[in-house]
């Protein structure tokens, strides 16, 4: 990758997933030259602040980041510096109003003429995403939950309707027949609701 200002976007950057390119993303450069960090406007909010309320630095940045992630990003970067990427690492920060971001950052050399100058880096706030797909799977999984009800709820109304059973008398068989074929119980379910709609509509039904 040749140099490219901060203000650009690198194509490396570009060809993060979807995912990634709807959550807020900033880029980092740092040249060896002048050990100067290169921050977007959009990483410098990430953080929490605009430009010109903090320099960014190395020190600064670890700052934010937890306490036991610390070594790790350390580490991670001494790493990139010596001997470039692409690499990438998930980092949790606190921004300057304490409250917590999910980070991914990704590195690697910044190269002219064939000969590492720097280290680039884009930084992806995955907290948004994350909180998403949480709130996602849960609203799935309630909607799982209510239609195993109702198909079981089904399948005791045509057990009680066939054999004359209470509704827990019904339950208690699907229960029975659910442990001795080693299937969930709203399989077992959804099994007599099928047999029941079969059956009616077979000539003999």
């Amino acid at each position: 990758m040749t140099s490219n200002s901060i203000s650009s976007l690198p194509e490396s950057a570009e060809d993060l997933s979807p995912a990634y390119l709807n959550c807020p993303t900033g880029l980092v450069e740092y040249f060896f030259s002048d050990g100067i960090f290169r921050w977007s406007d959009d990483l410098y909010r990430i953080y929490g602040y605009e430009r010109g309320d903090v320099i960014p630095s190395m020190d600064m940045a670890l700052a934010h980041i937890e306490p036991d992630d610390r070594p790790t990003v350390q580490a991670f970067w001494d790493r990139v510096a010596a001997s470039g990427g692409p690499s990438s690492i998930y980092v949790s920060i606190r921004d300057r109003k304490d409250r917590q971001h999910k980070l991914l950052f990704s590195a690697d050399f910044i190269i002219e003429n064939g000969t590492p100058v720097g280290v680039w880096g884009v930084v992806v706030d995955l907290t948004q995403s994350i909180h998403t797909d949480r709130h996602q799977l849960a609203t799935e999984a309630v909607a799982a939950s209510a239609r195993n009800r109702a198909v079981i709820e089904q399948a005791k109304g045509i057990l009680m309707g066939r054999s004359g059973v209470t509704a827990d008398e019904a339950y208690e068989l699907i229960n029975q027949q659910s442990q001795s074929l080693n299937k969930k119980v709203h399989a077992i379910a959804h099994e007599i609701v099928d047999r029941a709609a079969q059956h009616s509509r077979s000539p003999q039904g």
